[in-house]
């Protein structure tokens, strides 16, 4: 009997150095140095409890008083560390209710003429829209008017990669051209080939949503989900303009459709680790331009089969994309503002098609988002501008929601220069997608012990405040030759 306890736990010993090796493997391909060096320490004692344990059995000494106390104080442990850190812990019954459990209050609709963005980038000092805005907001002029002054992300004479920026800005802006143009209202909300013209397709919810998420993905959405839409997330003024439409600006914004296909796409890893250099803002307008690509091509889809649709994008929003993806079951919103996916926590951008197409609904998720944010902190101790709240969640506009500072935020960026992510860089859900990293994030998910174990571990491995890491070569930032 003590013999096989002994072969038993050199199995468990064995099993625990490999998930050791993987991990010291991964950091090492991260380019996490300081990550590199505590795995190897890490996987040294483990390989070395192995190599000790197999001694000890092949000298018989677990036959031994001592040995079999040692051995059987080791199963112990290991039941205990199982039980504690692998166990389905009580879920979050308010994340499983999606956006509505947040609610604690009067919701009022959020007016998009207000948002930094539309104020910043679609405002004209002297136009008649800039003069009727302040009159109303007379409070945020002076800001907006210093800031448009020091120039935004891309033109502020501080950017931090001058001189040497030009093609990743070059890049940048290439991306950001696909947006724009996919972003006119025949593209947003197009019309049906003349061959499908009053042809409606008959299915059932369940097809119709089988192929709108099959569609999606193979256009490249790493994550698809459906919800009915909350009016309460719809703007209730059109504030962001391009193409020149002024019609529009002010136009209160009606709830057309019922459902919302809502999809994310993965930010890449390397490029994001750049944060806040160059690299990392090229790599946010490449995801977003894959996202108007998908959009564009999905809304295209729907109307062909006979429903209308309207794609939504970075240069087109009628809704907040954030709520409606956690209502659509991808994820959980985070202390960073971001939301937060269980695969690739906040690396990702997030784009949508509205349809009257009849879906199935997805239901939201639990994946211990809230409870580990309350633990971590990581975003709001690395935020340069210190826009990300330290404190408890609070009641927002009638939410319960960790509220970034908009404002600040934007300033920084523009002093930077792109659009920063240091935030989404330091997460610890948004480690790359190895399998010591998905074992990890499996526990996080389902263990309120391993939220606080792995949250102290991220500290010791990647530090409290993790440095930027290269980017692809292709994307660094050199100096020129001339």
């Amino acid at each position: 009997m003590t013999s096989l306890l002994g072969y038993i736990a050199i199995l468990g010993l064995a099993v625990q150095a490999l998930i050791g090796l993987a991990f010291l493997i991964s950091s090492i391909w991260e380019k996490e140095k300081r990550a590199s060096i505590f795995a190897g320490i890490q996987f040294s004692g483990m390989l070395g409890l192995l190599i000790l344990f197999i001694y000890w059995q092949a000298s018989r000494f677990f036959e031994s008083g001592t040995g079999l106390f040692i051995l059987i104080s080791s199963f112990i442990a290991g039941i205990a560390a199982v039980l504690l850190c692998v166990r389905q812990t009580p879920v979050n019954q308010r994340a499983l209710q999606g956006t509505r459990g947040l609610i604690v209050g009067e919701v009022k609709r959020f007016d998009e003429r207000k948002h930094v963005f539309a104020r910043n980038r679609t405002l004209k000092p002297g136009s008649d829209q800039y003069d009727a805005f302040y009159r109303e907001n007379p409070e945020l002029e002076a800001g907006d008017a210093a800031r448009r002054e020091k120039g935004g992300p891309l033109g502020h004479p501080g950017l931090i990669d001058r001189p040497h920026d030009g093609p990743n800005v070059a890049g940048t802006l290439a991306s950001l051209s696909l947006c724009l143009w996919l972003s006119s209202l025949d593209k947003v909300r197009p019309q049906a080939h003349p061959e499908c013209k009053g042809k409606k397709i008959a299915m059932s919810p369940e097809e119709a949503t089988a192929r709108v998420k099959g569609f999606a993905k193979n256009r490249g959405a790493v994550l698809v989900g459906v919800t009915e839409i909350n009016p309460l997330w719809v703007f209730s003024h059109k504030g962001e303009i391009f193409h020149e439409n002024w019609e529009d600006w002010g136009r209160p914004v009606e709830t057309r459709h019922k459902y919302a296909i809502v999809f994310a796409e993965e930010m890449d890893f390397e490029m994001i680790g750049s944060a806040p250099h160059t690299p990392t803002v090229m790599e946010s307008m490449s995801a977003y331009a894959k996202g108007a690509f998908i959009a564009a091509q999905l809304a295209n889809f729907v109307v062909n089969m006979g429903y209308s649709a309207t794609a939504e994008q970075l240069r087109y929003y009628e809704e907040l994309l954030v709520p409606l993806a956690v209502d659509a079951g991808l994820g959980e919103a985070g202390r960073l503002g971001y939301l937060l996916t269980r695969k690739y926590g906040p690396r990702v951008r997030l784009s949508a098609v509205t349809t009257d197409l009849p879906l199935v609904p997805d239901k939201p998720v639990d994946i211990g988002v809230e409870h580990f944010c309350k633990i971590c902190k990581k975003c709001a101790v690395c935020c340069p501008s210190k826009s990300i709240p330290m404190d408890e969640q609070k009641e927002v506009n009638g939410t319960l929601r960790w509220k970034v500072n908009a404002e600040t935020c934007f300033d920084y960026w523009g002093k930077a220069g792109t659009d920063c992510n240091i935030c989404m860089k330091v997460c610890p859900w948004s480690h790359a997608n190895t399998i010591p990293h998905q074992l990890i994030k499996w526990l996080v998910s389902r263990n309120r012990i391993s939220r606080h174990l792995f949250a102290v571990m991220d500290d010791i491995f990647y530090g409290k405040r993790p440095k930027a890491r290269p980017a692809p070569e292709w994307a660094q930032f050199k100096p020129s030759d001339k």
